[in-house]
């Protein structure tokens, strides 16, 4: 028999995933000073102050959440407020009650009708991988102009005997 209380799914937020143990949930209650990282989705309904990283991961920030850190997440959903810079990999959501101070930095963003921001908004475009020239177009274009430089130069050697 366990001495672990049963949780109470009621009081959890909704997990994106949809699976027991994929997303994590910090309270009303909670203040958290320091450096904070998750390998899974976040909901803050607490207070945060310091760093927050989820690299990989969501993090949402219930309406009562405030958090005065720098943000790094792939996806952040913001319904409380935020003073810190913030950077998502992804897409940034600013709903209509929340309210962000800082410097934004995403690939998507949605600020709803209501929402509050104030600071710079840069947007990048995703990480795409060069595609490596072909090699016979490569190779074929130096040889078709030292080609076409040879003549006109051997004419006009020609030419000055």
């Amino acid at each position: 028999m366990s001495t672990m209380p049963a949780r109470n799914p009621e009081y959890e937020p909704p997990s994106s995933s949809g699976g027991p143990g994929r997303s994590a949930s910090i309270g009303k209650s909670v203040v958290i000073k320091g450096q904070l990282f998750a390998r899974e989705d976040l909901f803050i309904d607490g207070e945060i102050e310091g760093s927050i990283e989820l690299l990989e991961h969501r993090l949402t920030v219930g309406p009562n959440g405030k958090i005065a850190a720098g943000v790094k997440a792939r996806e952040i959903v913001v319904l409380g407020t935020i003073h810190g810079n913030v950077e998502a990999a992804d897409k940034i959501e600013i709903r209509k009650e929340a309210k962000l101070v800082g410097d934004i930095r995403t690939v998507r963003i949605v600020i709803e009708d209501g929402a509050f921001f104030k600071g710079s908004i840069d947007i990048v475009r995703p990480e795409a991988k060069p595609a490596p020239p072909p090699p016979r177009a490569a190779a074929a274009a130096p040889a078709a102009s030292s080609a076409a430089a040879a003549p006109p130069s051997a004419a006009a050697a020609e030419g000055n005997r």
